[in-house]
């Protein structure tokens, strides 16, 4: 095994001095800070301000002679990264960038001489040093150094551990050695991954020779198959267990939560199973109790609408309503406007199914249809607990529908979701339900359309120009595509190659005035509609999501995706009305 030659030991400040990048008095007072703080020298002389972090690395890859790699635009390969192994990397905070005849390794102190020699000894090469910005290589660690291989060799140690014919119970029920059950470790590591990749939601799906793991991460479903199929009823057992459900009813579906810490956060799981062929499949959906609940500043929304929504919170009475696909981002946007409402003097209750976030001074009543405690029924008792505001989870049914409307105009704030196609389409929805148009004329006070768009990665995105295909989706949509600059991925180990990286909310906002009350009063949805299209304060989807592209923020087929999304739902709504006219009149025949 080749051995790096002997050399000196390098001191950082010394190097900093000789240069002239710092004076010796900076560093006497860096190495004071750095004994009392414990932190490494260059981060101390960085946050003391005596250096930026950018000249010091400069400086370090001068006076070293090495070069200085950008993580950002780096295109590393992971499975190169993870020949180095992930305990190593982060103890000496190396990530192995070429693996030929000598290894290039990014620092993030070049000067660790010890560092380089032991992984010298690791990788059994010599090492070439580069110098490498430590939050970038700790943000790559999170990428690369993912669970998925101890996933896939805890799956292959459980299922040498089970067979159909002999599955033990007890070995995953209690007992001294449970936590180091290959079961107990696989969910660990799922877990941690999935927080780790920001996923919303984990899928654990048996099909008839291999088990399907699946992760939703910014929208998009990510696969890992295993084909140790026979561990799933093992897998699913522990999580029945864990939920507080029944682990002999495989029948029939079945709903629970349960709360984990992982990486130090607190995550409450909501857990359901269902009976498929092979099978039962599991859903988790994954929310993070342990940071603070957004606020309406952070949801994205376009200055003129979130003023013009907080001035419709300030309304002591009316409803406001957020509408949208399941996943779209109601539920967040409703907590945001919460948050800005909770307030010593105000009353607030929500009615949920379920409840996801757990929030402070707020009453949270979770629905239970099958003993009784529906919307309505819960919501006709919260009105008789003196609330200022009501959070009603869904308007699912007329009942309920009326209540909120009622309750509005007795005083009440009520806050709800629906399940329309845009903010224009409410009204006529709520009429549809057999709500009195006088009641909905005179309680709606805002209705907010919304959906999720997949952000541009900043680490890859790059001027994109329109296809013929795009520029012909824009002159349809009455645009001229030359007026616009787009942007788009290209793809890269930070995105995983899909050119996206995180998701923004897209808004449309409507606030019924004038001739749109009047068409309400009418119960005329099609005038209704006219005359919101003739309002100059109507704020459509398409013309936001578009001035997002616009921006660079996101790709323009994330807009043609969204907008064919909505021209596929009014035409799916228009044949489903026309299909109820058709029945009505062969009824009447």
């Amino acid at each position: 095994m080749a051995q790096a030659e002997p050399r000196r030991k390098i001191r950082l400040g010394d190097l900093l001095v000789e240069s002239g990048a710092i004076t010796q008095e900076q560093l006497k007072e860096a190495l004071r800070e750095q004994k009392q703080s414990g932190q490494r020298l260059g981060r101390a002389l960085v946050d003391l301000g005596f250096i930026s972090e950018h000249h010091l690395l400069e400086t370090l890859a001068r006076q070293l002679n090495m070069p200085l790699i950008d993580l950002r635009h780096y295109h590393y390969e992971p499975d190169v990264v993870r020949r180095l192994p992930e305990r190593q990397a982060r103890r000496y905070r190396a990530i192995l960038l070429d693996d030929g005849d000598q290894a290039l390794v990014g620092l993030a102190d070049p000067t660790d001489l010890f560092a380089t020699d032991e992984i010298s000894e690791v990788l059994g090469k010599r090492v070439k040093p580069a110098v490498v910005r430590e939050a970038d290589l700790l943000d790559v660690f999170d990428r690369v150094y993912r669970r998925t291989s101890q996933i896939s060799s805890l799956a292959e140690e459980l299922g040498e551990e089970l067979s159909e014919s002999d599955f033990d119970v007890a070995q995953l029920t209690g007992g001294e050695e449970v936590a180091d059950a290959p079961v107990i470790r696989l969910l660990q590591n799922l877990f941690e991954d999935a927080v780790q990749m920001n996923a919303s939601d984990i899928h654990i799906e048996p099909d008839e020779t291999v088990l399907r793991i699946r992760q939703r991460i910014d929208g998009e479903l990510q696969e890992q198959v295993m084909n140790e199929k026979r561990i799933a009823p093992a897998v699913v057992l522990r999580l029945k267990l864990m939920a507080g459900l029944d682990i002999s009813e495989k029948r029939l579906p079945q709903d629970g939560r349960f709360n984990i810490r992982v990486r130090g956060r607190s995550i409450d799981v909501r857990l359901s199973t269902m009976p498929v062929q092979y099978g039962e499949s599991v859903v988790m959906r994954l929310l993070d109790q342990s940071g603070d609940t957004l606020t309406l500043d952070h949801l994205g929304m376009p200055a003129p609408i979130l003023e013009r929504f907080r001035r419709v919170l300030r309304h002591p009475h009316g409803v406001i309503l957020v509408t949208g696909p399941t996943g779209s981002g109601k539920t967040t946007t409703l907590y945001a406007a919460l948050q800005e409402l909770n307030h010593p003097e105000k009353k607030i209750i929500t009615v949920e199914d379920p409840v996801e976030y757990r929030l402070p001074r707020i009453n949270q009543v979770q629905v239970k249809a099958r003993i009784g405690l529906t919307f309505a029924n819960v919501l006709r008792s919260a009105l008789r607990q003196d609330p200022d505001v009501v959070l009603v989870g869904e308007m699912r049914d007329q009942e309920t529908a009326e209540i909120g409307l009622r309750a509005a105009m007795t005083g009440h704030l009520v806050l709800s979701t629906l399940h329309t196609n845009d903010a224009v389409s409410t009204a006529a929805r709520l009429l549809d339900m057999g709500a009195e148009g006088y009641l909905v004329a005179a309680a709606l006070r805002a209705v907010i359309a919304q959906r999720l768009v997949r952000r541009v990665c900043d680490n890859c995105g790059e001027a994109h120009q329109p296809d013929e295909q795009e520029r012909a989706w824009l002159r349809g949509q009455r645009r001229n595509p030359d007026m616009y600059e787009f942007r788009a991925g290209r793809g890269c180990p930070k995105c995983n190659n899909t050119g996206y990286s995180g998701r923004i909310g897209v808004f449309e906002y409507l606030e019924p005035t004038g001739h749109m009350l009047d068409a309400l009063r009418r119960e005329d949805a099609t005038g209704f509609v006219h005359a919101v299209h003739q309002d100059e304060n109507f704020f459509p989807m398409v013309d936001n999501a578009l001035a997002y592209a616009a921006r660079g923020m996101t790709t323009l087929q994330e807009v043609i995706r969204i907008v064919g999304e909505l021209e596929e739902l009014d035409r799916r709504e228009w044949d489903a009305s026309s299909q109820e006219t058709l029945e009505a009149s062969e009824a009447d025949s």
